[in-house]
């Protein structure tokens, strides 16, 4: 069975079950467009999921004809425009969906990201803030693994570091936030921790040419010869146009 079949039918499903007695049409009814409303979300968040972002907004407009203020439905159009680099739209949408949504910490910690991207860091730090005050987020480590970020773009250091330190408690398994600690542990000379964060962050993803420009850097600290030569082949085969190799060979010099 498609993709685009099994979401249609899920939508049948949910339509389906809107009905009540004899012939009413479910339309007619508050709690039936409620729940279509709902089925169209799924249908658009369903093709949003998989990358099909052309797809997604027919689903979701059809919700937005039932009720123009729906959260859900707004925010996953927003994610749909942001993708496209319609950004006004993408603003437009992420800002109704935040308007009619309680402070859903998930819609604001899209809305961040979605600041961060455009560079717009101090807004994007204190909607992050928002998102993080709520206990119960499924996933707040990311929304202080995003603090941490927006903090180092906007030059503070301890901020980054508190944000980051937070997110790790929360989620030891998180390669951006480990990667992070490990060059700010690196920069202010806590070699040991500095290893001990990178060491993590190896174990958990593939090198970039960012961790083994770091890699190498410790791998001098400690003197280990064979490691840093090691570090310093891969970025020379993988990475021989990166501003972090042209920095390893100015190292070398």
């Amino acid at each position: 069975m498609s993709l685009r079949v099994a979401l249609f039918l899920l939508v049948v499903s949910l339509l389906a079950g809107c009905e009540t007695t004899g012939k009413v049409n479910p339309m007619t009814t508050q709690k039936g467009r409620d729940e279509a409303r709902k089925a169209y979300v799924q249908l658009g968040i369903g093709y949003l999921q998989v990358g099909q972002n052309e797809r997604a907004k027919v689903p979701l407009r059809s919700a937005l004809e039932l009720d123009a203020s729906d959260p859900d439905a707004n925010a996953a159009l927003a994610l749909v425009f942001q993708s496209e680099g319609e950004n006004e739209l993408a603003e437009q949408h992420f800002r109704k969906a935040i308007a009619r949504s309680d402070g859903d910490a998930r819609i604001l910690n899209n809305y961040g990201s979605f600041l961060y991207e455009q560079k717009r860091y101090q807004d994007a730090y204190e909607t992050f803030q928002k998102a993080a005050a709520d206990p119960l987020y499924p996933e707040r480590s990311r929304v202080f693994e995003n603090l941490g970020l927006t903090a180092i773009a906007l030059g503070n250091r301890t901020e980054a570091e508190e944000n980051l330190v937070r997110a790790l408690k929360l989620n030891p398994t998180q390669p951006r936030a480990l990667l992070e600690m490990a060059e700010i542990s690196y920069d202010t000379q806590q070699y040991v921790p500095a290893r001990g964060y990178y060491e993590r962050f190896t174990q958990l993803t593939e090198q970039n040419a960012r961790s083994l420009l770091l890699g190498l850097r410790l791998a001098k600290i400690f003197d280990d010869k064979d490691q840093a030569a090691s570090f310093g082949l891969q970025l020379r085969r993988l990475y021989p146009g990166t501003p972090e190799y042209q920095q390893y060979l100015s190292e070398q010099r």
